[in-house]
Formats: structure tokens, sequence, C-alpha cells
């Protein structure tokens, strides 16, 4: 995801035995506590029966897991591009540059349509958010945040608010209006707040709730009115990199990705991890539903994309060419889903036929490596944002 590595260290009393140890950051019944090692290792043992431990639970649910993948091995029985061998192949892609975006002074880390189709919002490693009108290339808002790596941003669906947040742990909430000249700091309001980095932010189908994925393994869903937090979602072992949420209006599942190479859904209602993808050989960057809501793709540091159909419950497709051998930093699909682009670190962006698997055209233009692609939600165009300070737009 970027090239430095941020950790932050608790000491202090812990809230179990009370002496001053580092602390390990837990939640509990969704409230978070504070315990040393000792304790985390005393509570994980506590109602074990007897002759039981857990290096031996350890050891079960890695048997039930190989059980699991050998019955899903016997479903298996064709991949997508084999079902696709009789659909028609795509003609030429052919997509050119038409717009470039300057004014960030460091690495662009983030970007997001507004659903006006015309603006899009950027973040950036030096501490600014833009709002940019797309047709003029014009900056229609800026804000300086308290700190720099600004690692995410999305626009509200009524595009009146933007979220932003980064290595301040925190996502907070800018009111958008149309004095230009107004001082939006002033404005800030925090609403999430995590125990390290905010690495994605989304807001659900209302402007009035906001999902959250951060470094310290967790991703929440928090009222945006109060700052409360409604619900938390635990089942990754390393930092959560990226979110996104179901497209349908009444979708209450969203799909995280992370360091564990884990791609894990889940129920918003009931806060619980409801299916869970494991083939990735390196952290995760990036997730993306497919249109209809029932696959959805990812993009990893091992230099391939993934396409995971949720019904058959299992990965269908890997885009990947010997060639490609730096990692996949971020993945969109076309409006009808059959084109898939991909950010990829060595500064090109790969357009990808999602039913063939084949690589159908491939972009260069940035000259350092892309962060984020996201396509317009008209689906004519597409933005992608990269560390030489740019955005551009694609059609």
């Amino acid at each position: 995801m970027c090239d430095q590595t941020f950790l932050a260290i608790t000491f202090g009393a812990c809230d179990n035995c009370s002496q001053n140890k580092p602390l390990m950051n837990i939640y509990l019944q969704n409230e978070p506590v504070n315990y040393c090692s000792l304790c985390v290792e005393k509570m994980a043992c506590q109602g074990l029966a007897k002759g039981e431990s857990v290096a031996s639970l350890k050891a079960e649910a890695e048997s039930l897991k190989v059980k699991l993948e050998q019955e899903r091995a016997k479903l298996h029985d064709a991949d997508l591009n084999q079902m696709a061998e009789k659909v028609e192949a795509l003609g030429a892609v052919t997509l050119k540059n038409r717009r470039t975006l300057k004014g960030h002074s460091s690495k662009v880390l983030c970007m997001d349509w507004c659903s006006d189709k015309r603006r899009i919002v950027s973040s950036s490693q030096d501490g600014k958010v833009i709002v940019w009108d797309a047709f003029t290339t014009n900056k229609e808002h800026g804000v300086t945040m308290p700190c720099t790596w600004v690692l995410a941003c999305a626009y509200a669906p009524s595009g009146c608010v933007i979220a932003c947040g980064g290595l301040d742990n925190k996502c907070s909430v800018y009111p958008l209006s149309l004095d230009k000249s107004e001082n939006l700091a002033a404005k800030r309001k925090p609403v999430a707040v995590h125990t390290n980095y905010l690495s994605s932010c989304s807001f659900t189908n209302s402007d009035m709730q906001i999902l959250t994925a951060s470094g310290d393994g967790t991703c929440a869903l928090w009222d945006v009115e109060s700052g409360q937090l409604l619900q938390s979602f635990h089942g990754h072992s390393a930092d959560v990199l990226s979110l996104d949420l179901a497209p349908s209006e009444t979708g209450n599942t969203f799909v995280s990705g992370g360091c564990d190479k884990k791609a894990n859904v889940w129920d918003m209602r009931s806060g619980q991890n409801i299916q869970s993808f494991d083939t990735h050989e390196s952290d995760i960057n990036a997730v993306k539903y497919y249109p209809s809501g029932d696959a959805f793709a990812t993009a990893s540091d091992d230099a391939t994309c993934r396409l995971y159909d949720l019904r058959a419950d299992r990965e269908v497709a890997v885009y990947a060419k010997e060639s490609i051998i730096f990692g996949a930093s971020s993945v969109d699909f076309s409006l009808s889903g059959r084109l898939l682009f991909a950010g990829y670190n060595d500064y090109t962006i790969n357009i990808w036929d999602v039913l063939k698997g084949t690589r159908a055209a491939i972009l260069y233009g940035h000259e350092n490596r892309v962060s984020k692609v996201r396509v317009s939600p008209d689906g004519t165009a597409f933005c992608s944002a990269s560390w030489d300070n740019t955005l551009r737009f694609w059609a």
C-alpha cells in the first residue's frame, strides 16, 4: 500500500492486571480494552475443557479448514474463462488520457467520484484534500488535514459532504457549500476513531452512516451525526487496507481486504463474517464489488487480480501475466462488468476482459505507481490517482 510502515506501541497500565507493560488494543463485546500479552493469553485459555489447549484447538481449526477446502474443490468443475470460450471476443479497447489534474504537492493516495458525475475528491501525502471539477479541471474546495498521509477520502451520496482520514486514526467529515472561499477546516467534524491509521472509508446508502477500515485490523460502522459506534467487525488478523459496500440499495453486506491475505464478506446488521476467501499470496490492497453484487474483485501485492463468486463461494478467475511482476494497488469494473481496470505499482493501468481472463489493453502515462482507479458513475470515463502527484482522466 505504501513504502512506510506505521507502528503504534502503547505502554501503560493493563486494564486487567494493572501492571505497567506493553499493551495490545483489543475489543471485548465491541468495547476497546488494553490488555498485556499475558492477560490476553490467560483470557484465551478460559473455558477450555479438560485436555484442551490453545495449540490443540488451533490444530483442530486447521484440519476443519482443510476439509472445507476439499469440499469446495469437489464443486470446482470449471473456471470462468472456460465457460466463456464461446463468448465473442472484445474488440480493440482504445482509451486516451483526456485531462490531467495537477495541484497536490505529493503522492495522491485516494480519490472518489461525486454522484453528480462531475466532481471528484482527492487526498494526498501532503495532508491536503481537494474537491475538483472534472470538466474544467478547476479546484472548488481545498482543506489541510491535521496529519500527512491522508489515505482515505469519500463523497457522500448527496454530494454535499466529504469524509477523509489517515494517520490521525480518525475519519472526519466536512460539509460542502457553494461558497468556494469558505474555510472548510473550521467545519471539520471527527466521526470515527480507531486505534491505528484509517485506510479506507465509504458512506452507506445515506449521508448518516459511514463504514471505515483501519490498520488496527477492524472495520466499523458509525453514525455520522452522533459519532457513535454502531457495529464493529473483527475477523482480520492484520491491517485492513480496503473495503467496498455491496451495490444494491438494500444491500447489507460489504467486503474487506487486508494484510492477512484474506477477503472477508460481512453482514452489517449482525457484524458477522459470513464468507472468507484466502487464495492470494500477499497483501490485498483493494476490493471492489461486481456491478450485480454477486461477485467481487481483488488487487494484491502478489501481482494478480482475482474474481470471487459469492454464490459459488470460491475464486472463479485470476488476472495475471508472467510479465507482470509488480503488485496491483486498485481495481474497478466498467458499468457493464465486462472490463476490469487495475492500477499497478509499475506505473501502468491494465484493462482485463473479465470473462475471457485476457488483457484487453494497457495504459501508460503515469510516472509513479497508480494508487487508485475509479470509474465515473455514468461509466463514460475513469479516473486514476498516482504517486506522481497527479490525477488523470481516461476515455
